[in-house]
């Protein structure tokens, strides 16, 4: 039997809206295959050969549960007891795994031969990547040009795992350009099947990473109980671009009033500068890749582009379970800018020696901004490691 609960606790309806939020805004082809995996979704949620093939996977190659770390050093400095969850260790080096075995299972069910993923960090791109050889999947992963440049490392591993690395020119070059791009090669290939890297697009996909990133905040409840005696901290706080490892973190969580949830989006170069990706704080409700969210628009109602030093939350906007949990004040939203997040990064790094990535790097800024009790229990989702980030902050250590 599964261990996990993978039971709905989203506040979502049959179509996919989180209040105003989500539902599918797609052209007519896309409407079937849409169906086709809604279907499945629902059918091997409830599946235990499916359940059990997932949790042994996340167990014994992802590397499940990542431990939950009590950051002494950071605990003394922020005045709290302050818990890294360690995603940052699962196998290929962040959350995105979770979903990725997911998903790649339930793509091998329905007969696909081929998946077709987008990645910004390259977190996702690797996570697909290694899905698919292990479960021997033709993988496509579309990248925005600017992106490729800036995360050589994965690019590299996606490579050498047997995947196709797509570089994206339009736009600006980054993720908003990549998912477009993706979307538009799923709509063209019937036979393969779109591994999407966030919690971001027309429904079921917010739905069904979220589901199966809720292994996360599942296991912070357990660890806590083991740990202190008592399942549910005081604050949970994770950095948001798509909202993946937000949601994974959130997930248990949501319904539960006694636990501060805190969403930290990328600032950019500061809030009011025009470069930034806080698409929440900023934005204003549109329609963007399928579904209705928080978006970055321009004074006519168009997309704008988004800005981050980090290449996984420089997107333009959020899923639609962050827009509906922000806008009805269950997250408080805060912003963390470039420096910020570089400072907190090194912080971490030199008080507990554990290099994070830039996403992660956010979360962690957020702890300076909040006043916490010294008997507050705090969960921060370290989603992801610092490896691919070594070359920015190598170029911030050589210009500080």
């Amino acid at each position: 039997m599964c261990n996990y609960s993978f039971e709905n606790l989203l506040p979502v309806d049959e179509n996919g809206y989180y209040g105003e939020f989500g539902g599918s805004y797609i052209p007519e082809p896309l409407k079937v295959r849409l169906e086709e995996v809604n279907k499945a979704f629902r059918h091997y949620i409830n599946d235990m050969e499916f359940l059990n093939e997932f949790e042994d996977l996340l167990h014994n190659y992802a590397g499940r549960p990542s431990p939950l770390f009590l950051a002494k050093k950071l605990s003394e400095r922020y005045g709290a007891q302050i818990y890294l969850k360690r995603e940052d260790l699962n196998h290929t080096g962040a959350h995105k795994i979770n979903n990725a075995l997911g998903l790649g299972l339930l793509a091998k069910r329905m007969g696909k031969r081929k998946i077709i993923a987008e990645t910004g960090a390259g977190q996702h791109g690797v996570a697909a990547a290694t899905v698919a050889a292990l479960l021997d999947l033709e993988c496509v992963v579309y990248m925005g040009a600017e992106d490729v440049a800036r995360q050589q490392p994965n690019v590299m591993r996606m490579k050498m795992l047997g995947a196709k690395v797509m570089p994206v020119d339009a736009g600006n070059a980054t993720l908003n350009n990549a998912v477009d791009a993706a979307l538009s090669a799923w709509v063209a290939d019937e036979e393969a099947f779109y591994l999407i890297g966030s919690a971001v697009g027309p429904h079921p996909f917010p739905e069904i990473v979220a589901r199966f990133q809720s292994v996360i905040s599942f296991e912070v409840k357990k660890q806590l109980e083991k740990l202190i005696g008592r399942n549910n901290p005081d604050y949970v706080i994770a950095s948001i671009g798509g909202g993946s490892n937000a949601a994974g973190a959130f997930y248990h969580f949501i319904n539960d009033e006694r636990v501060k949830l805190v969403a930290v989006e990328a600032a950019g170069k500061g809030v009011g500068t025009g470069e930034s990706a806080a698409s929440i704080t900023e934005g204003q409700t549109g329609v963007l890749h399928g579904s209705r969210t928080k978006v970055l628009a321009n004074a006519d109602g168009s997309v704008k582009e988004a800005y981050s030093i980090s290449a996984g939350l420089d997107y333009p906007g959020i899923g639609p379970l962050q827009s509906y949990l922000a806008e009805n004040g269950r997250t408080q939203v805060l912003v963390a800018d470039d420096k910020e997040a570089l400072d907190a990064a090194f912080l971490l790094a030199e008080e507990e020696g554990i290099i994070p990535a830039l996403e992660s790097s956010h979360a962690l800024a957020a702890l300076k901004k909040i006043k916490f009790e010294a008997d507050d229990i705090v969960v921060v989702n370290l989603s992801g490691r610092g490896d691919k980030d070594m070359g920015t902050y190598m170029k911030y250590m050589i210009e500080d």
